[in-house]
């Protein structure tokens, strides 16, 4: 199967149903988004998709990009741009294969094709039995389709494995963010050429472009002799490859082994198929990399304070995501956070918003999709090698002005850090309200910061479009507006309030220390009004004194008043 002609793709169409075609049916505007059967193959055949795109049709300028956005190639285009690649994306055969060792790999034992899945038991937890909650067994023959995007997935999402085992270019579960368009019937040529950039930007530092050829083996590994990594200085650093190897990293040695049958069916898709895969041969000392990689699809974080350590890629963390990552995928801070957003994530917000806008200025039509959208956030959490979930949101993006980047991140930031010292004191307080000696008090505590954020995301997103307004319209005011302001800080006071009482109050009424349980409120209540002493209290304080509000809500009171009587007047 050659990935690059074949139906092997399924996609979905605007009239609902989903028809599995090659990769340049993308153009066709009726094609809405893809159907992969499982949410990891989803991610990366998207990541697949921007790749492919990057590498057949890299944009010289936004001049071309928005050529490209505006009127989109045909499928027969799309097949000409394909067409020099077609030999790095054969997947069965007796040469290069996609994403494999070029060696057949004859001097080690077949294992279960299951391997290629992150969720799957290890052979440690099928060996110990501990296999409780991702149980064995459950995926023993793939067709090609989900073998070969199986196959990708592990490549660019690979994690730590044990001794030789190579973790991916982002390390193990790295998250993946992209922009998407705010409407839900956008093309999928638009969602995935939102994420496409320009080759000024998918270069970094020590690299040198040039024009992506599949002979090139600095771009598509297994076009060449392995790179092993037995030895000290073989480690590959991004000035050893082409620009676009980000997007084909190939840290796992494997070969699929393909069989002929009659009509089975893929334990994944469900489909029947006469052609499967039942077991793959894996090998250790596949490529390492190392040194300062940034992959143009993944938000990092470096060390304000240690400028020459290397940056870290954004990881799924217990408690999922939310609108208190937000400003890290979108906001560069290298002075305070050390945010680096994804590349596709920065051209867009300070290059593509930008460009459109100055096209719509001189009357041209430009796509609405420049002005509304979304960030796509997705990955695993990893504990090493073993998942523990995998989370996936969209939340907006803003479009403001230029140059004020800064203003914004500053406020989101007041945002963000009201809430953080709120969901810490809740739990504090829900603490000593459960325990005699909260101190001592072990367990994971989580589940109310989880609770907490995701009780006040609606508000969060409100307060940001509010915030993108104020930027429109009057971009010198200094503060938050006050409106905008009063309403996030009453909105997470009354949210804190009630899972403080949903939280302390659980469980039996005769389990309950109503003494200390009042106690707890009462501090609460007055850390809520900025009157305490206590850790963080200068910070909701300093956003009341800030906002210009009345923390007591008596304004809020009052104006409601008015407006009742004057329509009970009328």
């Amino acid at each position: 199967m050659n990935l690059l002609t074949d139906p092997w793709l399924p996609l979905l169409l605007k009239n609902g149903k989903v028809d599995y075609r090659p990769p340049s049916a993308v153009a066709d505007p009726d094609v809405i988004n893809l159907a992969l059967p499982r949410a990891d193959f989803q991610g990366a055949a998207y990541q697949f998709l921007i790749g492919l795109l990057q590498t057949a049709l890299p944009p010289k300028s936004h001049g071309d990009w928005l050529d490209q956005l505006t009127a989109p190639p045909s499928a027969e285009a799309l097949n000409t741009a394909f067409a020099p690649f077609s030999s790095a994306f054969e997947l069965d055969g007796d040469g290069p294969r996609f994403m494999q060792d070029l060696d057949p790999l004859d001097d080690v034992q077949n294992a279960t094709i299951s391997g290629l899945l992150i969720d799957a038991p290890g052979a440690n937890g099928i060996k110990n039995n501990t296999d409780f909650f991702v149980k064995r067994g459950r995926v023993e023959v793939m067709c090609e389709s989900c073998a070969a995007i199986a196959l990708y997935t592990m490549q660019i999402n690979a994690p730590a494995g044990g001794a030789g085992i190579r973790v991916g270019l982002r390390g193990g579960g790295p998250l993946t963010t992209l922009v998407m368009p705010e409407s839900s019937t956008a093309s999928l040529w638009q969602r995935l050429w939102l994420n496409v950039v320009t080759t000024k930007r998918v270069t970094q530092k020590g690299q040198q472009w040039s024009t992506p050829h599949p002979e090139e083996p600095s771009l598509f590994f297994w076009m060449a002799n392995t790179r092993v990594s037995d030895k000290k200085g073989t480690e590959v650093l991004p000035e050893d490859t082409h620009p676009l190897h980000a997007y084909w990293s190939m840290p796992r040695r494997f070969r699929l082994q393909f069989e002929n049958t009659q009509d089975c069916q893929c334990d994944i898709c469900g489909r029947k198929t006469q052609r499967v895969v039942r077991e793959l041969r894996a090998k250790k000392q596949g490529a390492n990399y190392d040194g300062p990689w940034l992959h143009p699809l993944t938000p990092y974080r470096r060390d304000p304070k240690k400028p020459n350590e290397l940056p870290l890629s954004s990881k799924g963390q217990p408690g999922g995501l939310g609108y208190r990552h937000w400003a890290g995928f979108v906001l560069s801070d290298a002075d305070d956070s050390g945010a680096v957003p994804a590349a596709v994530l920065q051209d867009y917000v300070s290059d593509k918003q930008r460009i459109a806008a100055d096209e719509r200025s001189l009357g041209e039509d430009v796509p609405a999709l420049l002005a509304h959208a979304r960030v796509w956030a997705f990955g695993y959490d990893m504990d090493n090698m073993k998942p523990r979930g995998w989370y996936s949101t969209e939340m907006p993006l803003v479009d403001i002005p230029q140059g004020q980047q800064e203003k914004l991140r500053k406020w989101v930031q007041q945002l963000t850090e009201l809430a953080r010292n709120i969901a810490w004191m809740v739990r504090t307080q829900v603490k000593n309200a459960w325990f005699s000696r909260p101190a001592d008090a072990k367990g994971d505590m989580s589940a109310i910061d989880i609770q907490f954020y995701d009780a006040t995301q609606p508000a969060f997103f409100n307060a940001l479009l509010g915030i993108q307004h104020a930027l429109q319209h009057d971009p010198s005011k200094p503060h938050i507006p006050s409106h905008v302001a009063e309403d996030w800080y009453f909105a997470l006071k009354r949210e804190a309030m009630r899972v403080f009482e949903d939280q302390a109050l659980s469980g039996a009424l005769e389990s309950v220390d109503l003494e200390r349980a009042t106690a707890a409120h009462r501090q609460l209540q007055r850390y809520l009004g900025g009157k305490s002493k206590g850790k963080g209290s200068n910070v909701v304080s300093d956003f009341i004194e800030q906002g210009a509000f009345d923390p007591s809500g008596q304004a809020k009171r009052n104006a409601a008043s008015a407006a009742t009587t004057t329509g009970d007047a009328r």
